[in-house]
């Protein structure tokens, strides 16, 4: 690879790089791009995306963000807020102040929004957030917990969980009519919904079979089936952008592992294990997963550290994401518009 920096006479950055085939003596991609010089990081990012995709024929992942839960405090008073950064952990900030415990942040996959659990006023419920502008809104008015928000794959709705009467069901709410369709009827508890690429289907877990395991159902609701069947625990199930498989959290003989398995429940790999590995997102190119790790504290409650990894669908190449404190449940963004 070759490539330089220039300083233009009006101050910007005229960045520009070539990748080779050295064998056959020819060039293999080959881009230039004028920024402003504070865009340096991006520029690399968008230059990585295009060797990455040379070389793999796979879509990059580099310039991409993070949304995740930053942790701080004492097991006892836990401080969780609602943190964003790039894929990289650079350019990391606060984006809630921690007055409210937050959980489970989701991103969009057409805008910049995210949504997420909040105990604001100790009432749990799932809110809004639009990152450009900080606006937060509640979504509904139910009058029990939602929780477990993910959008479907269009960004036009929101999947969660609503619990009543000791009863947990999934609904989905349209965020333009704010219309509340509720797709599950069981007396179990259903919860954590992820669409499908193509909007067709609805994964979830529930423990309508005596545990917790992975269901499918039509994006009506209808034609429930259960695709889990091996030993262990399953939940916070996450269809792949490519659609072609299901990420999930298992629980197995004391130990956490994050797996995949085809949308059918065939081709089941675990990926990791460790004491606690739980809540995998996919990069949008479908093909590494980030998810976070906790270590076991003493019989005190003291040390211990939660942090974010990634993983390739290969089961190789296991990383730290390096983040300033602990760090927990990650949501990958769409590739930066």
């Amino acid at each position: 690879m070759q490539g330089n920096v220039k300083v233009q006479p009006d101050g910007r950055l005229r960045v520009e790089f070539r990748l080779w085939d050295v064998f056959a003596e020819a060039q293999m991609t080959g881009l230039a791009y004028f920024t402003e010089p504070q865009n340096w990081r991006r520029v690399a990012h968008i230059i990585s995306d295009a060797i990455y995709k040379r070389i793999t024929g796979e879509e990059g992942y580099f310039d991409t963000r993070v949304v995740f839960v930053a942790e701080s405090g004492p097991k006892s008073r836990r401080i969780k807020r609602l943190a964003i950064m790039d894929q990289d952990g650079a350019n990391f900030r606060f984006l809630t102040d921690g007055s409210a415990l937050v959980l489970t942040p989701r991103f969009s996959p057409t805008t910049q929004e995210i949504t997420y659990l909040s105990y604001f006023n100790d009432s749990p419920r799932v809110y809004l957030f639009d990152i450009e502008t900080g606006r937060q809104e509640v979504l509904g008015n139910f009058d029990g917990m939602t929780f477990a928000p993910r959008f479907t794959s269009d960004g036009r709705s929101v999947l969660m969980s609503f619990a009543k009467d000791g009863n947990s069901e999934v609904y989905r709410m349209d965020l333009q009519t704010r219309n509340v369709t509720r797709l599950t009827r069981h007396p179990a508890i259903d919860t954590s919904p992820s669409a499908s690429p193509d909007g067709k289907f609805i994964a979830f877990n529930s423990d309508r079979g005596g545990a917790p395991q992975l269901y499918v159902m039509d994006q009506d609701g209808a034609n429930v089936r259960r695709i889990s069947f091996a030993r262990g625990r399953y939940s916070t199930p996450v269809w792949s952008p490519r659609g072609d498989l299901i990420a999930f959290t298992k629980q197995m003989g004391g130990k956490f592992h994050i797996g995949v398995m085809r949308p059918d429940g065939s081709g089941e790999r675990l990926l990791t294990e460790s004491f606690l590995d739980e809540s995998p997102t996919w990069a949008p190119n479908g093909r590494v997963l980030m998810f976070f790790r906790e270590t076991p504290s003493d019989t005190k409650g003291l040390g211990g550290t939660v942090k974010l990894y990634s993983i390739d669908l290969t089961g190789f190449n296991l990383r730290e994401v390096v983040t300033a404190g602990d760090a927990s449940d990650p949501a990958w963004s769409p590739l930066n518009p």
